[in-house]
């Protein structure tokens, strides 16, 4: 994994995301993996007593901007 700086918005799309991560090695995908669950633990280190996952409370919106 070589680790690049951009300021290009495109490069920041899921389509664009999809594709780097589908380029790299399965090691640098599992090496992703653990360095994001390494910091989910640091911000809430609970998450690994939790025997069950349980929905969040609350109501969840996903939004998306519509090109015009």
């Amino acid at each position: 994994m070589t680790p690049t700086i951009t300021h290009d918005r495109r490069e920041e799309t899921i389509e664009a995301k999809t594709l780097w991560f589908q380029s790299l090695s399965m090691a640098e995908r599992m090496e992703m993996f653990c360095s994001f669950v390494d910091l989910a633990l640091s911000i809430n280190p609970q998450l690994q007593e939790q025997k069950d996952a349980k929905p969040a409370s609350g109501r969840i919106q996903i939004l998306s901007a519509t090109r015009g």
